[in-house]
């Protein structure tokens, strides 16, 4: 009884935080936690037509082990599209931590508040834009009649480039892309952990006579370098992913492309509009799942050995 009075007087002390959270939680419930028995559909090959409406049909579908797995290791393109997808994602992640961390730096150096304010609006407003969006205003430029850029070219004696057709420049085009869209939502989290440091700190040290510089080495990166710690965690966990919007939709799916732009997600749903089975894409999923969470385990073990305190858990 004493434990369960305790347990109303924290939640009615506690109400105001609890109904905070509420949204968030319940999209994890809805959105992440109630489709994982849907797993079950990597190890079955699943037919509607057994009948038992939806449920009778997945049980009464016959168990194939791992056979949907080996789709994905055995398809013809499987190192081009792993060595895609990881390489990409090493680098978004690399240079993704280095302009937001950059760009919030300057954002921060910047006295007059409105123009900070402009700056990050401006530099904001990518991130709610579409895939699909943002596909036809880089169609916009690189079209090759009437695209800006050829234009520009034309105007210096250059001959168009076909940009659709040759993909030596495409892995530029996508890690430009990506790091438009999101390193001002990026720089904003650390603009935030920086806004957040005492001042006193900066105080000091120009009473010190520490310059700009000496006072982001200083000071600055290294209090906000746990932030930094977690979000690349979190990033590494999603090195298996593929952001699919960024590289079937900039692309326009162009096939003389593939080579450098064909990745696990785009591959798999490809295949999927050939194939059409379930199964195949619930096992690349899972896969991708449980690569994800070991790498977030490892990469989350390796800081603790280092630095225990700016361990994510």
């Amino acid at each position: 009884m004493n434990r369960l009075a305790t347990a109303f007087r924290n939640l009615r002390r506690n109400g105001a935080f609890l109904l905070m959270v509420l949204p968030g939680a319940a999209w994890f419930i809805l959105f992440c936690y109630l489709p994982m028995p849907g797993a079950i559909f990597a190890f079955k090959e699943f037919r509607v037509d057994l009948g038992g409406g939806f449920f009778g049909a997945i049980f009464r579908s016959e168990w194939v082990g791992f056979k949907n797995f080996e789709f994905l290791f055995k398809a013809h393109d499987a190192y081009i599209i792993t060595r895609n997808t990881v390489l990409y994602n090493l680098v978004f992640i690399v240079l993704g931590l280095v302009c937001s961390v950059a760009m919030a730096l300057l954002l921060f150096q910047l006295t007059q508040k409105r123009l900070a304010k402009l700056y990050q609006t401006a530099m904001f407003m990518p991130y709610f834009l579409s895939w699909v969006i943002v596909s036809y205003f880089t169609f916009s430029f690189l079209s090759v009649d009437k695209g800006v850029v050829n234009q520009l070219l034309g105007t210096l004696g250059v001959q168009p480039i076909d940009w659709y057709s040759d993909p030596k420049y495409w892995p530029y085009i996508l890690v430009f892309m990506n790091l438009w869209k999101g390193v001002g939502y990026s720089s904003v989290i650390y603009l935030a952990a920086i806004a957040g440091i005492d001042k006193t700190y900066y105080e000091a040290a120009m009473i010190d006579g520490a310059s700009k510089w000496q006072q982001t080495l200083r000071i600055t990166l290294p209090l906000i370098r746990p932030m930094m710690i977690i979000l690349t965690i979190l990033a590494v966990g999603g090195i298996f992913r593929a952001n699919f919007g960024l590289f079937f939709q900039i692309p326009r799916d162009s096939g003389a492309l593939f080579p450098v732009t064909n990745v696990i997600d785009t591959y798999v749903y490809r295949s999927l509009k050939v194939l059409g089975d379930f199964g195949m894409s619930t096992a690349a999923g899972l896969y991708q799942s449980v690569v994800g969470l070991i790498l977030v385990l490892t990469t989350n073990k390796i800081v603790k050995k280092i630095n225990e305190e700016q361990a994510l858990f």
